[in-house]
């Protein structure tokens, strides 16, 4: 009978800010049926972990955070055959735990991480780089997206609008990014953005219109929410899609359903990652369509911070402050 492993965790024990988040000793015992073991390299951190320690999101307590991580399978269990000890993997999954040295988990969403994609871009690349993919590939407007189509992206220099950028560019559209900075609107054009509009000192409806000659985007996708996502509906052409899929700014306001006819019958929908990463098998195809444009260039993971797990609290505060550009990650 093996003993459990002790390992250092980020858990919380209430909702709140970032203090409630306290560095902990668990135990880490053997994976069961259909789990694993893995001995993090690094992981990931995401907005979906500020809205799981705030309660926005609410999950059982005590809970150790985080959402992604790249590392060593150290571990398997009964009915595991897409992974083997001393396999080299990623993942973005439910349940939360990634804010550790060591952890058991499902193995349904853990691929194996191609050797030329490291630790670190692996623990960056996973749940922002499966969120641009299921955007810009699956959340699609009723007459879908070809080459040259405007849409409108918000947030364009986080991890998931620097990843998208690429991507729509190497995809032929013309991505029209929102940012808080001048600085940040560079940082958007300089990774493929076709235009960049700093919210703060434009008016971003006025500068999409001017843009498109009048005729609006087909889609905009907002991880934004309570700031923006009202306004987006009026930059849609008609029959566009509004798609928002995050709360960065506050939870998006209802939407009355005869404004959507009134605008130009348009569609809106909240997408999350989780129902696309439904099967291992659909893990996979998405996670080799990501892995396969990294690996040819056009999309490169632009890793902007870097954290001691034990300033994760740090972490937190300059990721709510706006302060982050393109991905960061967490060393245990």
């Amino acid at each position: 009978m093996t003993l459990p492993t002790k390992s250092p965790a980020i858990q919380i024990t209430a909702f709140g800010g970032p203090d409630v988040m306290k560095l902990v000793d668990v135990e880490v015992g053997e994976p069961g049926p259909g789990e694993i073991r893995i001995r993090h390299h690094a992981c990931g951190l995401n907005y979906i972990d500020v809205y799981q320690r705030t309660g926005l999101y609410n999950n059982p307590l005590p809970l150790t955070l985080g959402m992604e991580g790249a590392g060593i399978v150290e571990a398997v269990g009964e009915g595991v055959a897409h992974l083997k000890p001393g396999d080299r993997a990623a993942y973005a999954t439910q349940p939360p735990g990634a804010y550790a040295l060591l952890r058991v988990m499902p193995a349904r969403n853990v691929v194996k991480l191609p050797d030329a994609i490291s630790f670190e871009e692996g623990a960056a690349m996973m749940l922002k780089g499966l969120t641009a993919q299921y955007l810009l590939k699956k959340t699609l407007p009723a007459e879908g997206l070809h080459a040259g189509d405007f849409v409108l992206f918000h947030a364009a220099a986080g991890g998931v609008g620097l990843i998208a950028c690429q991507w729509a560019k190497a995809l032929g559209l013309q991505l029209i990014g929102t940012a808080g900075s001048d600085a940040k609107c560079r940082l958007a054009l300089e990774h493929g953005a076709s235009h960049a509009i700093n919210y703060r000192s434009e008016d971003f409806v006025a500068r999409v219109k001017e843009i498109t000659g009048g005729a609006g985007v087909k889609v905009v996708y907002d991880s934004v929410g309570k700031d923006t996502f009202e306004r987006s509906l009026d930059v849609l052409r008609p029959f566009g899609l509004a798609a928002n899929f995050g709360n960065a700014s506050g939870k998006a306001p209802p939407v009355e359903l005869g404004a959507l006819a009134a605008k130009g019958s348009l569609y809106v929908t909240r997408p999350t990652l989780f129902t696309h990463l439904s099967s291992r098998e659909s893990t996979q195809a998405m996670a080799d369509d990501l892995f396969a444009v990294v690996l040819s260039g056009a999309v490169k993971l632009r890793i902007d911070q870097r954290y001691a797990l034990a300033d994760v609290g740090r972490a937190h505060q300059e990721l709510e402050g706006r302060a982050t550009t393109g991905s960061s990650v967490l060393i245990p």
